[in-house]
């Protein structure tokens, strides 16, 4: 923990004002020479570091999926359907069956429950056949090499090669692209926080013991936040007058205050009686569905910071214990491009409503701009980037 800690504040202060990109004049073979130090410091062995660097060499594919993310460029009901498919409801519900006494024993000990572990099951590797096959360490070289989330990346390696050097993980581990492990991708920091050997027998095993990868997932979402017995959200319906300006994660009202802004269940009745705070959000703007999240919502966006992804998971773990489709239709829209946002982001700057350097991702910044530009052209002021604000702003 001592080391975990320490190299903590070591990779933040070397890189908090690093801005070095793989366009820089430092080469890979520097980055590397610049790692191994930070590692040798955290007293990972040479032998580690040795067998880590012999003839690495950046993996340019590995940017090619980092900037094409399906987060940012597909649009609801393109990502939902695509991951909340029945064939993945219908697998989820068989592994619920399979796994019914160790994930209810899972539950007893960490308080989430059995459906919400296999929905991220279900989305993360589709029940563990998609765990990935990169070298990590590759991977990780490849992203912290790169200047887009270089403190994160860098931290995600120097924790895989000290979990690596203490013989927690192998030197040829393999995963995803960027850098996340096991049926659960777990990224290492993950790992060395809160993975857990459930079964006792020395090991943690994420890749083929079930009991390891359950009280992993639990464990990690109990620590990031989640709470017992609560639901994660609700799709409701609002008034065609209803303010949408108050549709953002960052405004919290309790239930019965959104009760009284007019907020409905999707079949038009009062919403429970409850005191609970909730969040009014819409992921496809005014025209698509609407949904009032609560606090465990958070939670799953502390595992991923993907409103899309979060809402996926939650209504997946609902499908899996009966819950109906939802009750907005599926409407058909063009995904955006990243090239399609950063003309958003540029046609907003130029306007004089500030989305920061053009990127192609749609952040909170971006959506600021937006509900700025709504609110000044008297357009509906949800925020939302999609294919519609494009057309108004071409």
């Amino acid at each position: 923990m001592l080391r975990f800690i320490y190299f903590l504040l070591l990779t933040s202060f070397v890189y908090a004002n690093d801005t070095q990109g793989p366009s820089s004049t430092h080469s890979f073979a520097q980055f590397l020479s610049n790692i191994r130090s930070q590692a040798t410091t955290l007293g990972v062995s040479q032998a580690t570091l040795n067998g880590a660097f012999n003839d690495l060499m950046s993996n340019p594919k590995v940017l090619e999926y980092d900037r094409n993310q399906a987060e940012f460029t597909l649009n609801f009901w393109r990502y939902l359907n695509s991951r909340v498919s029945q064939n993945r409801i219908d697998k989820g519900m068989a592994k619920l069956q399979q796994h019914q006494q160790l994930l209810q024993e899972n539950y007893k000990k960490y308080g989430v429950s059995s459906q919400t572990i296999v929905a991220f099951w279900g989305l993360e590797t589709n029940y563990g056949k998609n765990v990935g096959k990169m070298n990590l360490i590759r991977s990780l070289a490849t992203l912290s090499f790169d200047k887009r989330r270089r403190e994160f990346f860098t931290h995600e390696l120097l924790t895989l090669l000290t979990l690596i050097d203490e013989g927690k993980l192998p030197l040829n581990a393999q995963g995803s692209w960027a850098g996340a492990m096991g049926n659960m991708q777990f990224m290492p920091t993950n790992v060395a926080a809160y993975a857990v050997d459930a079964n006792t027998d020395g090991k943690i095993d994420l890749w083929h013991t079930q009991a390891d990868i359950f009280a992993s997932a639990a464990h990690f979402l109990k620590k990031i936040g989640w709470h017992q017995g609560e639901r994660w959200g609700r799709e409701v319906g609002i008034s065609k007058t209803f303010n949408y300006r108050l549709a953002s994660l960052s405004t919290k009202k309790t239930v019965n205050e959104w009760q009284a802004l007019g907020v409905r269940t999707t079949d038009n009745t009062n919403l429970p009686n409850s005191n609970m705070q909730a969040s009014l959000i819409l992921p496809m703007g005014y025209n698509g569905p609407a949904f009032l999240v609560y606090r465990n919502f958070h939670a799953i966006l502390r595992w991923n910071r993907s409103i899309l992804y979060a809402l996926s998971v939650g209504h997946l773990s609902d499908r899996l214990i009966g819950a109906s489709q939802l009750f907005a239709k599926s409407i058909t829209e063009p995904s955006l491009s990243r090239n399609d946002i950063k003309q958003i982001q540029t046609a907003l700057n130029q306007l004089g409503f500030d989305t920061g350097e053009p990127d192609g991702m749609s952040g909170p910044k971006t959506r600021h701009a937006a509900r700025a530009y709504q609110t000044a052209n008297s357009l509906p002021i949800d925020g939302y980037v999609g294919y519609q604000l494009l057309q108004q702003l071409q």
